[in-house]
């Protein structure tokens, strides 16, 4: 468990927690997820010294849980956010393939990569509890640089601290979603990749099952990010209903928090209109992928048709002097040979100059 204590200039780490509440600022709580299943029985005291109440066990429940999807909940004394991330795992970014089921694997792999675990939240009127699977990366990048504002003078002018609990969860939630947007550049040429091999029509490909599995993959990415919307979308209807304040810096501190819950919610937008991109991508991938082969196929069979045209003319031929008959014209004559192997090249010449000028044998066609 780490508690900080935030004020408008200062970041402080504590290294107890107290009994009450500061006169000024408010308490950010973190745990790690095994850490809070551990201590939960001293947070809920914690809880009820600084607030006046306790989580609610079937939130113990959802913060505790690995598999919960995005969602958001709400009591006369907190909010509840369980968001999951979109992180991608240190190492794991696929690299580009030098053919398409390289570049299908790597996509495959930068996908499987991005890590999904939920980080719950309870939001207090002082004090945030959040709950981080052990390795996530957003306790101690958000510790280190709110301290690095604190000791920095330009820092400290350039971006201010967190105003309070709803405001410091915001901000991590558009950092967790912002770990996505990294993501889509190398997204994209992989799949623009793909898609030019498969463009291909002399290019074989047989890695279905991988292809499919991708797929499968975006499906649930999908899935994901709109839970992540629904549940955005519920906060800001709940923060919507808080009662107004009378306080002009109150007000304005409100409508701040509006404003930042609207940029979290554009954000998982482009996220899932990026993913829901990649999606079409793949599907029309795989539709001109066949195109291509059907093109190639009808080239193959017009050929096949022209060359048939241009010899059946001269099987009739070969086969009308081929007749066992004793008076045939030319069969007695010893230029005959010469004149109907002229014939046949003069025919022959004939039908491809007049299939190449129709464009029946045209590669361009």
């Amino acid at each position: 468990m780490r508690v900080f204590h935030v004020r408008l200039d200062q970041f402080i780490e504590l290294d107890v927690p107290p009994d009450g509440l500061p006169a000024d600022g408010y308490f950010w709580v973190s745990f790690g997820r095994h850490e809070f299943e551990s201590q939960v029985v001293a947070l809920q005291a914690r809880l009820q010294g600084w607030t006046g109440g306790q989580l609610v066990d079937l939130h113990v429940s959802d913060l505790l849980n690995d598999h919960l999807p995005s969602h958001f909940d709400d009591t006369s004394w907190y909010e509840l956010l369980v968001f999951r991330r979109l992180a991608a795992q240190p190492g794991q970014e696929g690299q580009i393939g030098d053919d398409t089921s390289r570049a299908l694997s790597s996509a495959r792999k930068t996908l499987e990569a991005i890590d999904t675990s939920p980080v719950g939240f309870a939001v207090f009127d002082r004090v945030l509890v959040s709950v981080h699977p052990h390795d996530c990366q957003v306790r101690t990048f958000f510790a280190q640089r709110l301290q690095q504002q604190t000791h920095s003078v330009e820092s400290r002018a350039a971006t201010r601290l967190p105003t309070g609990p709803a405001d410091l969860m915001l901000r991590m939630v558009n950092h967790m979603v912002d770990r996505y947007l990294e993501l889509r550049r190398a997204l994209s040429r992989q799949f623009e990749h793909v898609q030019k091999r498969l463009f291909n029509p002399r290019a074989s490909f047989h890695n279905w099952p991988v292809l499919l599995e991708l797929r499968n993959t975006l499906h649930q990415l999908e899935e994901t990010c709109e839970d992540q919307r629904s549940a955005i979308v519920e906060w800001i209807d709940a923060l919507d209903e808080w009662p107004d304040e009378n306080d002009p810096a109150e007000r304005r501190e409100r409508e701040l928090l509006r404003v930042r819950s609207r940029d979290v919610l554009e954000h998982i937008e482009r996220v899932l209109t990026h993913v829901r991109r990649l999606e079409t991508s793949a599907e029309t991938g795989v539709q001109i992928h066949f195109a291509a082969q059907s093109h190639r196929t009808n080239g193959i069979m017009r050929t096949l048709t022209v060359l048939t045209a241009i010899f059946l003319p001269l099987n009739l031929v070969t086969g009308f002097f081929g007749m066992n008959f004793d008076a045939l014209p030319l069969i007695h004559s010893q230029t005959g040979i010469w004149i109907v192997t002229g014939a046949l090249l003069l025919l022959a010449l004939g039908l491809g100059a007049l299939f190449w000028r129709k464009r029946y044998l045209s590669s361009g066609r």
